[in-house]
């Protein structure tokens, strides 16, 4: 099963991309760009600020803008970070 960023979507296929938990050790949860030494790189950040934040390097792999952002749209409330939490 391919994982995901449960915060911006990425796909985590390669651990390198893989967050870090307090202890340096790696979180199979989170991105290396969302999630660093057990915290969230923008713990304020609201799923539709993250939403524009995810649009262009989806542009840049080849995504139509607004395909992106209704993916993102669609898939983002479904990742930890954000079910059930209010917007």
């Amino acid at each position: 099963m391919k994982k995901f960023c449960q915060s911006c979507g990425m796909p985590l296929d390669d651990s390198s991309l893989l967050g870090t938990e307090k202890d340096g050790s790696p979180t199979h949860d989170y991105c290396i760009y969302c999630y660093k030494e057990g915290a969230f790189e923008e713990p304020d950040i609201t799923m539709e600020e993250m939403i524009e934040v995810c649009v262009p390097y989806m542009v840049e792999q080849g995504f139509d803008e607004e395909k992106a952002r209704k993916m993102l749209a669609e898939f983002l409330p479904t990742l930890n970070r954000w079910v059930n939490r209010d917007e």
